[in-house]
């Protein structure tokens, strides 16, 4: 009987890949010419209470799908609204090699992929961050921003729970950055703005964002939820995965097309900037609009696994 893979939990995903080798991670994959816009569709099943999402992936070294559940009603019981794990198999033999967790690995891909994404766009001297959110993902995306903007020095925090956002403004403190509470309209004094929420209408103005502020907004892949105005797509560069999935699951794009504040033929994608493929001026915003995307949990998985079986 054939051994079985490893399990690769939280803490062991956290040893092995810090946040900047994630971001590295992700870069490789678009630099070794993955396509985003060639990847299969999310698969989403409805299910009592919430949604099944069965994401696969493979490139030529590896296999991988992950298997992810979105339960609203989980908030109520203590539990995490999204919970999962993630399969990674021989790219050729397609033979187990791990099980990673599923709610780690996408805790760290998310923030990684936008950290790739902010390495690029946000203006090298960036020091202030402004995040809206209080949960994992917020406190991700301060790591990533960090990891590729080591110049950070100050995080505003906008969220809804008072008593979270104490508790995020302290752990940004015992990080050594200077924090505090906020509101959306300090946004006005942000170099990079992360959305990291469940909201489904934009969380501020975006006349108040100055020329050369990047915007990261992750917290929805649903066609009709947004974090963003259209003013932002009106007025900015604006990036994203892939066209198909824009299309498909960002309702921050899909809203505007609609409302005739953006057109789909300046899109430019993820593998273009890390490319060096896109011009960017400080004279207008940037935005990275992210659904999230199989390929990138095949990317930082796989560097977990490598990390792994090199340290035996």
């Amino acid at each position: 009987m054939s051994e079985a893979p490893p399990y690769i939990d939280a803490d062991a995903m956290a040893r092995l890949v810090p946040m900047a080798t994630a971001i590295e991670a992700v870069e490789a994959v678009l630099k070794a010419g993955l396509d985003p816009e060639a990847e299969p569709p999310r698969g989403v099943v409805g299910v009592p209470g919430g949604q099944l999402l069965l994401m696969p992936s493979s490139t030529a070294s590896y296999t991988g799908v992950k298997i992810a559940t979105v339960t609203p009603g989980n908030a109520a019981r203590d539990l995490p609204r999204v919970q999962g794990v993630y399969l990674l198999l021989d790219g050729e033999t397609h033979t187990p090699l791990a099980l990673l967790d599923g709610i780690a690995l996408t805790s760290l891909r998310t923030p990684a992929v936008s950290g790739a994404a902010i390495k690029h766009l946000a203006v090298p001297e960036a020091r202030r961050l402004l995040v809206f959110g209080s949960g994992p993902q917020a406190w991700g995306h301060v790591e990533a921003v960090r990891a590729v903007r080591p110049a950070l020095e100050h995080v505003d925090v906008v969220a809804r729970n008072p008593e979270r956002v104490t508790a995020f403004v302290d752990r940004c403190r015992d990080a050594g950055l200077s924090a505090a509470p906020a509101t959306p309209a300090d946004v006005a004094t942000a170099d990079v703005v992360c959305c990291c929420t469940t909201a489904r209408e934009p969380l501020f103005d975006s006349a108040l964002l100055p020329p050369h502020a990047t915007v990261a907004a992750v917290g929805s892949h649903e066609p009709d939820a947004r974090e963003v105005d259209e003013g932002l797509l009106r007025r900015g560069l604006v990036v994203a995965e892939s066209h198909e999935v824009a299309l498909r699951e960002c309702g921050d794009i899909v809203l505007a097309v609609d409302a005739g504040a953006f057109d789909m033929g300046l899109l430019r994608t993820l593998g273009e900037l890390v490319r060096g493929e896109v011009e960017l001026t400080e004279d207008r915003p940037r935005l990275f609009k992210s659904a999230g995307m199989a390929w990138e949990d095949l990317g930082v998985g796989a560097a977990a696994y490598e990390r792994w079986a090199g340290l035996g």
